[in-house]
């Protein structure tokens, strides 16, 4: 008999080899049709894989991200299965689950899938499902998979392979369909009752731009078709929220292939948010005593040779910067974390002097394959509101509920009202990917699950994802229409400050180790912006708008009243602009209006007569007549209040 550990702690006893499906049929009939996987120590096993010895088991459903995960990725084995029933040749790269679905990256050989062909695949997979295959893990030796793989001419496979250690390959049957793969995935195709395959694009075979061109096909189920009519709905209200669309529209920014690809410039509207955001952060960091610095863009090899950073990322980065002077390299500034360590290490410390708390707006780069660039989310030049603190072991904890209290206050700010927290701690069994002792792990760990029970912050817990110098809190923040965004982030690190042998002397004269928090609420200014953007779908609060008030003079005639009016609010502070087009009212009304602008100010021969205005407000329409100075306390106070509040 094993023993069963349940998140509520219950434990029960089982025969040894017991799958999660009959731990399910064992609780509740229900619950045995609702579960689509089960976690086993925090590794995912298909519900039919024996579970061997004592263990932690978790039962996911569909309302899961390792449920849907098994669900997406048991999807993209059908896609390809679908595949090759109508591309005969066809070789087969990677097919993983994603947030959003799935995707599948193939080689048609001479043939050429189109979006006008993704109709036609999605009724073969519908076919398939109803056959209702079993999907079989089967344990393979290295050698008979590298003989099927390559019997069938799948190269793509081969190399993988290649790469595999032996006795820990497996593969995955359904109907005439084998892949390899390390699963998790359904046990039969049938609970996949809707189908759509979203976009074709274009993928190097493994991110390498040397290596051949392959087809991804994205595509996304759902267990009810009532979902996915549901999820088409949000795809269309997403493409209306794009911030690239947006962000055009609003002249905030812009790319060129000329400067380079990833590489966002922001237009003067743009900027002076971003401003207004890094302003409004200032006032907050100020209450909690940050000190702000700023470092060079570049750094010394050596310098992230000494953090850890080149070891792990080096080959990922822009390749290094040769000086004339030889054997002498730089690169470009991937993060701000190591120059901050020698910030500190600059001047001798007290504990007195503990916390220090170091903050700056630094731009880094980092080398992000073409194929994965989006708009401002995924760039390879952005700048990070970070900031680091130094600080004794015995504070970190209060310094930790501190940055909570900041990333609190810039959501709520922001009216991201439903957000969700994640601790992310190390892989249970892989440790190799991380640097420091155990010693220092567990209390970095610690910290963060006391700081979130204190604050009764519920937080799940996900192992495998923490950051390779320590373990962190991520908040993930629900827009609008319910999509899940990555923002704000703290990390706990013993060891940053170990390999660059910071120091402190303590209250018995001796030197100490300081402890080092990482933080970032906005993440980075431009991924902040962009899903700010697609959260109010560009209906900035009134306070960080960038044009606040649109003057709409009736005529030509009034246009000199107008920029009267201009420069009345620009005493008041209210960034206001005049659209003297020839055009008819009710046109510039409406260009304004998909311009975002709050507030549209009407002046016409009545107007300009009485020294007034005709207000009207962005989806609220006429508000009536006021004078101008009356409008403006308005508007000022409406913003005074706005920033007061936080």
């Amino acid at each position: 008999m094993i023993k069963i550990t349940f998140p509520d702690g219950s434990v029960r006893e089982y025969n040894e080899g017991v799958t999660g499906l009959q731990i399910a049929e064992s609780i509740s009939s229900r619950l045995a049709q609702d579960v689509l996987a089960c976690g086993v120590n925090g590794e995912i096993y298909d519900l039919g894989r024996p579970i061997m010895q004592d263990a932690e088991v978790v039962l996911y459903k569909w309302e899961d991200e390792q449920g849907k995960h098994a669900f997406w990725h048991t999807s993209a084995h059908l896609l390809a299965e679908a595949l090759q029933e109508l591309y005969p040749g066809i070789q087969f790269g990677i097919g993983p689950a994603i947030e959003n679905g799935f995707y599948y990256d193939v080689d048609p050989g001479e043939a050429t899938i189109k979006e006008a062909d993704l109709p036609v695949i999605e009724k073969k997979m519908a076919e398939l499902v109803a056959k209702k295959e079993a999907v079989v893990r089967q344990d393979i030796a290295k050698a008979d998979a590298l003989k099927m793989f390559g019997d069938r001419g799948e190269t793509y496979k081969c190399e993988l392979i290649s790469e595999l250690e032996d006795g820990h390959i497996t593969t995955y049957t359904q109907g005439a369909f084998t892949d390899l793969c390390r699963g998790p995935h359904l046990m039969t195709i049938a609970p996949i009752k809707a189908i759509k395959l979203t976009s074709v694009a274009g993928a190097y075979w493994r991110g390498q731009e040397d290596r051949k061109m392959m087809t991804r096909i994205y595509g996304i189920t759902f267990p009810k078709k009532k979902m996915l009519d549901e999820y088409l709905v949000l795809l269309e209200e997403a493409k209306k929220r794009d911030h690239r669309k947006i962000g055009k529209e609003m002249d905030l920014f812009m790319f060129s292939d000329t400067v380079g690809k990833g590489l966002p410039m922001w237009l003067p509207k743009g900027t002076a948010l971003r401003i207004r955001l890094q302003d409004f952060l200032r006032r907050i960091q100020s209450r909690y005593d940050y000190q702000e610095v700023m470092c060079p863009p570049i750094g010394n090899k050596l310098l992230y040779i000494t953090s850890g950073h080149y070891a792990k990322y080096g080959k990922d980065s822009f390749q290094p910067i040769h000086t004339p002077e030889e054997g002498e390299e730089y690169f470009l500034k991937p993060m701000n974390c190591p120059h901050h360590c020698m910030i500190y290490k600059n001047s001798p410390r007290s504990y007195k002097d503990l916390p220090l708390r170091l903050a700056e707006f630094g731009t880094v780069c980092r080398y992000e394959q073409s194929g994965e660039l989006h708009g401002l989310t995924r760039v390879r030049s952005f700048t990070q509101d970070d900031a680091h603190i130094f600080c004794r072991p015995d504070q970190v904890k209060d310094e930790f509920l501190r940055v909570m209290d900041i990333i609190s206050i810039v959501f709520q700010s922001m009216a991201f009202e439903n957000f969700e927290a994640q601790i992310s701690l190390r892989d249970k069994v892989n440790r190799d990917k991380y640097i420091g002792s155990d010693e220092n792990w567990e209390k970095a760990e610690q910290a963060i699950i006391e700081a979130c029970e204190e604050k009764g912050l519920k937080a799940k817990v996900e192992y495998g994802e923490a950051a390779f110098y320590g373990p962190k809190l991520d908040f993930m923040v629900k827009d609008a229409i319910g999509r899940r965004w990555q923002l704000g982030t703290i990390q706990v690190d013993y060891n940053l400050p170990e390999r660059f042998q910071l120091e402190y002397t303590g209250a018995d004269n001796q030197k100490h180790r300081p402890v080092m928090i990482h933080r970032a609420p906005f993440g980075s200014m431009e991924r902040f912006v962009a899903v700010l953007i697609e959260h109010t779908a560009g209906k900035f609060p009134l306070w960080l708008t960038p044009d606040q008030v649109a003057i709409l003079p009736i005529s030509e005639k009034f246009n000199d009243y107008a920029l009267e009016v201009k420069q009345l609010l620009k005493q008041y502070d209210i960034r206001a602009l005049v659209d003297e087009r020839n055009e008819k009212i009710g046109r510039k009304i409406r260009d304004n209006e998909m311009k975002r602008i709050p507030y549209m100010l009407v002046v016409g021969e009545k107007e300009a007569e009485n020294k007034e205005i005709a207000v009207r407000k962005q989806g609220e329409g006429d508000q009536g007549t006021m004078k101008i100075e009356e409008f403006a306390k308005k508007v000022s106070e409406e913003v005074r209040n706005m920033i007061n509040k936080w």
